[in-house]
């Protein structure tokens, strides 16, 4: 264990958010999300039994978003027509970003296929056991800066 790292990082995690750079991508996936089809290009890592909310909380405690972007995050958006209701666990998402990144984590609501296409292309994905749907959440990472 390592002093002021969240147990949720893993050592293979906390590997994987060290080799990425500025402007690369990693998403946090729910349970459903396909991520080893998806994630063929990426590294995929593991964190079953642990939910999205906690993770995202882990992982900007280690990492910063991306300021020379508009929008850091995304989030898949409700397909239309779906009878699910707008995702408590973006309320969540909102408090964890505002709690790591106050002046900039603006969220770009992105279409089930389209954040589909954006998540071949990540660095990471994280597979988490999240049950809520429409959970899926994806970073731009940020440049660190001592």
């Amino acid at each position: 264990m390592l002093k002021g790292i969240s147990p949720l990082i893993s050592p293979e995690l906390l590997k994987a958010l060290d080799e990425m750079g500025h402007g690369d991508e990693l998403v946090i996936a729910d349970g459903n999300f396909p991520c080893e089809s998806i994630g063929k290009n990426s590294v995929v890592i593991r964190a079953d039994g642990h939910g999205t909310a906690e993770i995202l909380d882990a992982v900007l405690s280690l990492i910063p978003l991306d300021t020379y972007t508009e929008k850091p995050v995304a989030l898949m958006e409700v397909v239309k027509g779906d009878s699910c209701p707008q995702p408590v666990i973006w309320e969540k998402y909102e408090e964890i970003l505002n709690k790591h990144e106050p002046d900039h984590h603006d969220i770009e609501m992105t279409e089930r296929f389209a954040f589909y296409e954006r998540a071949k292309g990540a660095y990471l994905i994280i597979a988490t056991g999240e049950t809520a749907v429409y959970a899926n959440v994806l970073l731009k990472k940020g440049v660190v800066v001592n």
